[in-house]
């Protein structure tokens, strides 16, 4: 497993992604994609940073239970009110958001628009910036919208720390923070709830 994810993080690497982007593929975090991409296949390796890889490749790769798992999350973000807006965190969490916008429309009969988060760490490699990302122009607005922010992982609650903050600074209400799996064991970021299927707790 660990020598097919060291060369998968390097054949991104070749093509151009970034740290933040190689850790977002694997699911895996950014320390662990730092790792991944600077061994040798054939070196002796360096201890690994402690983190677990998610492969949830048997959900993303089909829309029945991509939809199902959406259902589920959708559900769960219901304790919290109703959303205007299911902002999606690029790139794994925009298609959780996009199912949910539309399941929510139909549990609540209400119109959910869809917006789109690009973190920093997609678009520098460059993980110590203090600089937060942005929410795209081209799908929903969050200003004055009570939003429900979705990713497939939380590792560090960095990057759902980012998306808050950038919510809030354009006149949004992040309702809560809901995910696929939760490595962190995070019940809450920035005062803001967090609501996940799995939870990975480490012994």
């Amino acid at each position: 497993m660990k020598e097919k994810l060291i060369q998968k993080a390097q054949e991104l690497r070749q093509h151009g992604f970034t740290t933040g982007e190689i850790a977002d593929e694997l699911n895996v975090s950014m320390d662990t994609a730092r790792w991944l991409t600077l061994q040798k296949a054939t070196e002796e390796k360096t201890d690994a940073p402690t983190d677990f890889a998610i492969n949830w490749k048997s959900i993303g790769g089909n829309s029945a239970r991509l939809r199902y798992v959406s259902s589920a999350l959708s559900d769960m973000t219901l304790a919290y009110g109703e959303a205007d807006v299911i902002c999606g965190i690029a790139v794994s969490g925009v298609p959780f958001a996009t199912m949910m916008a539309d399941v929510l429309e139909d549990m609540t009969g209400l119109e959910t628009s869809l917006a789109i988060f690009h973190p920093n760490k997609h678009r520098k490699d460059n993980d110590e910036s203090d600089d937060e990302g942005t929410i795209s122009t081209n799908f929903g607005s969050v200003e004055g919208k009570k939003v429900v922010i979705v990713d497939d992982v939380i590792t560090s609650g960095k990057t759902a720390r980012e998306v808050i903050h950038t919510v809030k600074d354009l006149g949004g209400e992040p309702l809560c923070v809901t995910v696929l799996i939760d490595k962190a064991g995070l019940s809450e970021i920035e005062d803001i709830p967090v609501e996940s299927l799995i939870k990975v707790s480490r012994l």
